[in-house]
């Protein structure tokens, strides 16, 4: 039985996963930055406040990773938000006036993929915390 410190192997790749989330949207960062000192923009203000939004993105899925990693409640939550919230977007992708299945697919697959391992992150810690609460 694996220590409340040591992370279970779901609960690792949980966390990898994220963290791959939270560099993509680092990634997405950048872009914004180039895109923002191109000139390619229609309205400063809302680029700016776009590109603020996006890098606390990155933060937060970065500090859930972390959180997943270290066995923490609020990791596996915030998360499992980000993933619902992620699968919203991939849905308006492939439904808007300009929608791309492609796109949606692109945005969808990976999101439920990230949902599935972190639900059964949830499952993990659930027995563990009752295996740590059974004396026998």
């Amino acid at each position: 039985m694996p220590s409340p410190l040591t992370p279970t192997p779901i609960e690792r790749v949980g966390a990898a996963l994220v963290a791959l989330e939270a560099l993509g949207v680092a990634a997405l960062v950048g872009w914004q930055i180039l895109a923002l000192t191109a000139g390619d923009t229609v309205s400063l203000a809302s680029a700016i406040a776009l590109l603020v939004l996006t890098a606390v993105a990155a933060v937060a899925m970065g500090a859930f990773a972390v959180a997943i990693l270290r066995g923490e409640s609020w990791g596996r939550s915030g998360g499992i938000v980000a993933q619902l919230l992620l699968l919203a977007v991939a849905l308006g992708a492939v439904t808007g006036t300009y929608g791309d299945p492609l796109v949606g697919l692109a945005l969808g697959v990976p999101a439920l993929v990230v949902l599935v391992v972190l639900v059964l992150t949830v499952r993990a810690a659930g027995v563990r915390g009752s295996d740590d609460r059974d004396p026998a």
